[in-house]
């Protein structure tokens, strides 16, 4: 390209860029790029000769921080061209004619306005000398403030509907106050992450959880069974609407956020290697009781199980849940520890019980041939399982009932009778226990032979000494 081209190409563009800014007038809506940012203006190229300002104030938001940058594209408003264009993004006051307003109105451009009075079915608001009407649903985002707190207030608002040379004046504040919220909505889900820590307000307690917002608008659930490591009847019992806590970034699934609370603190669990041990004895308190059991608070965050079989048969069907009551607390004694599925297993120790023989001490007691007493548990086809101690229940086989065949052994052996037994074998660990009551009548007989025997002979080692007396008594 030669010299003469390249004029040419500048003049064209000169040209160009004059009868553009012939053509920008006061009310019309333009879009710029800011270039600029000064103590009290900011520069935005318009597309004419010379950059239009714009008041720093215009890029403030409600705290008085600047939210704009030298690059960031703005929709405006001109409001002056004499010595330069002036824009404004918010018509000042006083500062805009009907036909500027109804320019904003086309762009979306925001405008200042004034609460005058409370009127049937919202405010009267004064903008740029014009009487405007913003409905009581749209003069903010939140409903339970008081109505007369926004008398006197000036506000930013949309314009909603301008109609019948200005008789019909319709502006919302809240439609701005969501847009904003969106926006920063948006820039906080941007950011957020599974495993963030954030801080949040309470805006409302359900019986299944809370709702959080993290900010922006943006609400997370926090639900009841990630508030506390504690076993949580009721959500009211942790939070309350319009507290300020610190919560954990559990999952983000599209508009779905997940937040927990009790993971901002350490896991109790992770001290039960070291502070809990079988056959220790702890408080504990009973929280609620199923079927199978009952659940039993160890300390916070740490729960054991009492399953039923760990309580003394009463030979009534769940009668073993009838004598205790939730709430009611207790001596514990721990009889197993799972870590990887985070599982105690209690049994309660019985009130006046210095518990001096612990399950361990009961399973070193389960030799062949040892004789104990027990209580009848249940009745199976096959036999009847025989309670021994807490954890601890051996099976009678049908054979060695000591009954005979046509013998109703429900009504001989009801549940939760009194049982003498004999161990007849049991496995390495102590499950499996196999019991005999006819080896205990066997046992018995034994042991009366083994008395009479020694009876006869004591006798007879009697008898021979004094038949030695005499005799020696008879030689003198």
């Amino acid at each position: 390209m030669n010299e003469n081209q390249q004029e040419d190409d500048f003049a064209a563009l000169f040209a160009a860029s004059e009868q553009r800014a012939k053509r920008l007038g006061s009310g019309q809506a333009v879009e710029g790029t800011i270039v600029a940012i000064g103590s009290e203006v900011a520069l935005v190229d318009v597309g004419a000769k010379s950059e239009a300002e714009i008041a720093l104030e215009e890029l403030k938001n409600d705290d008085g921080v600047v939210e704009a940058a030298i690059g960031d594209r703005i929709q405006a408003t001109i409001v002056s061209t004499a010595n330069g264009i002036t824009l404004s993004r918010k018509l000042q006051r006083g500062a805009a004619s009907l036909r500027q307003l109804e320019d904003a109105a086309a762009a979306g451009l925001p405008v200042e306005g004034k609460v005058e009075a409370l009127i049937k079915g919202g405010y009267s608001v004064t903008v740029a000398r014009h009487r405007a009407f913003c409905p009581m649903s749209q003069i903010d985002t939140i409903r339970d403030t008081d109505p007369a707190a926004h008398i006197g207030r000036v506000y930013t608002f949309r314009i909603v509907e301008l109609k019948e040379n200005g008789r019909k004046f319709v502006v919302s504040r809240r439609a701005l106050l969501e847009e904003a919220s969106r926006a920063r909505a948006a820039e906080i889900r941007a950011s957020i992450a599974p495993g963030a820590t954030v801080t949040g307000r309470v805006v409302s307690v359900r019986d299944f959880g809370a709702f959080v917002d993290i900010g922006g608008g943006v609400q997370g659930l926090l639900h009841v069974s990630e508030m506390s490591w504690s076993r949580v009847s009721s959500p009211a019992e942790v939070v309350a609407v319009g507290q300020d806590i610190t919560v954990r970034i559990l999952r983000v699934d599209g508009d779905k956020i997940a937040l927990g609370l009790k993971q901002v603190t350490a896991d109790p669990w992770s001290a039960v290697p070291v502070t809990y041990h079988v056959g220790q004895v702890r408080e504990g308190r009973i929280t609620r009781i199923a079927e199978f059991g009952a659940f039993v608070e160890l300390e916070p965050g740490i729960e054991g199980l009492a399953h039923a079989s760990t309580f003394v048969p009463t030979g009534r069907p769940g009668g073993w849940a009838k004598a205790i009551a939730v709430g009611t607390t207790g001596a514990f004694e721990v009889l197993s520890i799972d870590l990887e599925k985070k599982r105690i297993g209690v049994a309660l120790v019985e009130a006046g019980s210095t518990r001096s023989i612990s399950v361990a001490a009961s399973r070193s007691a389960v030799v062949p041939g040892a004789r104990l007493t027990g209580k009848v548990e249940r009745h199976e086809p096959f036999g009847i399982f025989v309670f021994l101690a807490p954890g601890l229940t051996g099976l009678v086989p049908s054979g060695e009932t000591g009954l005979t065949n046509d013998a109703d052994v429900r009504t001989a052996l009801p549940i939760g009778a009194d049982i003498e037994v004999v161990v007849l074998d049991t496995d390495s660990d102590g499950r499996r226990i196999r019991l005999s009551v006819k080896a205990v009548g066997a046992a018995e007989e034994a042991a009366h032979v083994r008395d009479y025997t020694d009876r006869e002979r004591e006798a007879s080692s009697s008898f021979g000494s004094l038949a030695d007396k005499l005799r020696g008594a008879l030689k003198r």
